[in-house]
């Protein structure tokens, strides 16, 4: 073997140890490598023979040719009097094992081995860890804050001995991370073509709200209470409807725990963002009052169902209250209930 490709073999199995690569892995990227480097030194050949044993440290590369009388392809065909001074036991008629030598490869060929071998492992690192991270995927998972960026406010997170990037998109507009703050984010993506593989994570994903009461409540986590919807303005307002699959739960409750303290805990880790838990109904009239609260409803007007559009009248003195700040409240109602909602005043219904 060449030195050049003794050293680059060498240094590949001892990244192929390090990166913890199967040794059947590295053999079958440096075949790949070597038939690119052979058809650019043999283009005709059709047949190559590879013989590599990593842990004997043997690296044979040859050509086959078959054995004829007479030559009419030289790339594939050899006479009988060139395979004998090869082996004396070939005759016409078997395939002649030609052993190159890797330093005739050239040095073009040596780097497109090692461009190939290279981009190999990267392939399988990528792998690797998008197979150890997919199971995090959809997940909510605490994670350590080891740096923030202070122009940029992009945060590392460390997850699992990795370093993660939760962009300043991705935080709350109450975060405000420091190194050894623990957090919680969901992980709503895994790169898998990217240079660097990586997770994607936020704190502003709407269903970190589902997995944190999952976390928070064991009557969903046993599936006594359903989460059947959510609709959220992330560092704001959030607003999720539940119903109760066992007639002695409240899910409302059981939602929101002993003296408000589960609700407490996630508003606590959400930086302060409020949470209206409401009460799912399967009659849309019915929940689309329930998801106005915490206003009262006089009428709900469904004119076509299938229309997903409704008219609401409310008292006069709880028409800003279910309009709320900026129009969040009905907002967020129409986007739980999947409903568009046009709220009017009583005294202008009586009016009209």
């Amino acid at each position: 073997m060449a030195k050049g490709t003794t050293e680059l073999f060498e240094a590949l199995t001892l990244l192929a140890k390090e990166k913890g690569i199967s040794p059947e892995l590295l053999i079958e990227k440096i075949q790949t490598a070597l038939v690119i480097a052979i058809k650019k030194d043999y283009p005709r050949s059709e047949n190559t023979n590879f013989d590599i044993d990593i842990a004997k440290g043997k690296f044979d590369v040859a050509i086959m040719k078959t054995v004829v009388e007479e030559v009419e392809d030289d790339a594939n065909e050899i006479s009988l009097e060139e395979a004998r001074n090869i082996s004396k036991r070939y005759s016409i008629g078997d395939t002649a094992t030609i052993k190159l030598d890797t330093k005739n490869f050239g040095r073009i060929a040596a780097q497109t081995a090692k461009q190939v071998i290279k981009q190999g492992i990267k392939e399988f690192e990528r792998s690797q860890l998008v197979e150890q991270w997919g199971g995090l995927q959809s997940e909510a998972i605490s994670a350590s804050v080891i740096k923030v960026e202070p122009t940029t406010g992009n945060a590392t997170v460390m997850i699992n001995d990795s370093e993660v990037t939760l962009f300043k998109s991705d935080q709350l507009p109450g975060d405000d991370l420091k190194t050894g703050d623990i957090v919680k984010v969901f992980v709503y993506g895994v790169s898998a073509n990217d240079r660097r593989p990586t997770l994607r994570i936020s704190r502003t994903q709407r269903d970190l709200i589902k997995r944190l009461f999952e976390l928070e409540v064991p009557e969903i986590q046993e599936g006594v209470v359903e989460i059947k919807s959510i609709s959220r303005e992330a560092g704001s307002r959030s607003k999720i409807a539940v119903i109760s699959n066992n007639e002695n739960v409240d899910a409302l409750g059981a939602c929101i725990g002993p003296q408000r303290s589960r609700i407490s805990r996630i508003c606590d880790e959400l930086k302060g963002e409020k949470i209206d838990v409401v009460k799912y109904s399967e009659d849309p009239k019915e929940f689309i009052k329930q998801a106005l609260k915490p206003a009262d409803v006089i009428s709900v007007d469904i004119p076509d169902e299938e229309v997903k559009a409704c008219s609401v009248i409310v008292p006069d003195n709880q028409l800003s209250l279910a309009i709320g700040n900026k129009g969040q409240n009905a907002k967020l109602a129409a986007r739980l209930t999947g409903f568009k909602i046009d709220i009017k005043p009583e005294s202008g219904f009586f009016e009209g």
